[in-house]
């Protein structure tokens, strides 16, 4: 089976960022329609390239807030208006608070409650906002595949010696919620596949683990050690499995969650 998705209209929200940069190529390269939705409706430059490079599909810049289902609604007409329905929805925003953040270190008592009140908005009830506004439309229409962008952090806890060189105090402490979150976006992946899937909706979770990046050369190092195929994965190490999710590839796959973590969690 192809992975061809020429005619295809995919809608990726968070779409500024690394992993929005990642599935908007990865889209455009197979032939999609992107409408990519991010606070920050300046379209990257990378992605731009590959949709003048590759050609068949185009890639639009949308402003969108998934704390704010008006403004998803209006992104939504505004896909409708220009591409048609959509067929693919890679729901991708979210926040994390990795040690290079500014939000600051706190004891586990102390976490203020206003952030893991907005880590939780964002990745958790953003995600439910936009599968109500998108996946509604898709399920009308009775075709599509939504993959919900989840975490190794949804499934094990964060291993606190990976962050134990790190200067501060109280040491860095992962948020509570950022894990909260994303165990919580396989199990709306679950909900709506079961909801749907009688009206052509499939729904599945890709969670990846550990991507390069501007990490620490210790916490690299210390990362690798746990991972069975000694490397943190490469952004492109992603593509294949988004395709996979997304195309008749997957035809009979839904409700479930693709791990893409190198074996972290298999011990």
């Amino acid at each position: 089976m192809s992975t061809d998705l020429r005619g295809e209209v995919a809608v990726v929200t968070g779409a500024a960022g690394k992993l929005g940069r990642l599935w908007s190529q990865t889209l455009l390269a197979a032939g999609a329609h992107v409408v990519g939705l991010d606070l920050d409706e300046t379209p990257p430059k990378d992605v731009q390239e590959v949709a003048d490079r590759e050609g068949s599909g185009d890639y639009a810049a949308v402003w969108a807030d998934v704390t704010h289902r008006p403004s998803l609604e209006q992104s939504l007409r505004w896909c409708q208006e220009r591409f048609g329905t959509p067929t693919i929805l890679i729901n991708n925003a979210g926040i994390d608070q990795p040690p290079s953040s500014r939000v600051g270190n706190f004891l586990f008592e102390d976490v203020p409650e206003e952030l893991s009140a907005m880590t939780l908005d964002v990745n958790a009830l953003g995600a439910l906002r936009v599968c109500q506004v998108f996946g509604s439309v898709m399920a009308a229409q009775g075709h599509g595949a939504i993959v919900n962008i989840g975490s190794l952090y949804g499934n094990v806890a964060p291993f606190p010696p990976l962050y134990d060189h790190l200067a501060g105090d109280p040491p860095f402490l992962k948020p509570p919620a950022y894990g909260m979150s994303k165990a919580g976006i396989g199990a709306l992946s679950r909900y709506l596949a079961a909801l749907w899937g009688p009206r052509g909706v499939r729904v599945n979770t890709l969670s990846p683990g550990g991507v390069l990046g501007d990490q620490d050369p210790q916490f690299r190092a210390k990362f690798t050690d746990r991972v069975p195929m000694g490397r943190m994965a490469h952004p492109e190490d992603l593509s294949g499995p988004l395709l996979f999710l997304v195309s008749a590839q997957s035809s009979y796959v839904t409700g479930q969650e693709l791990l893409v973590d190198g074996g972290y969690t298999c011990w």
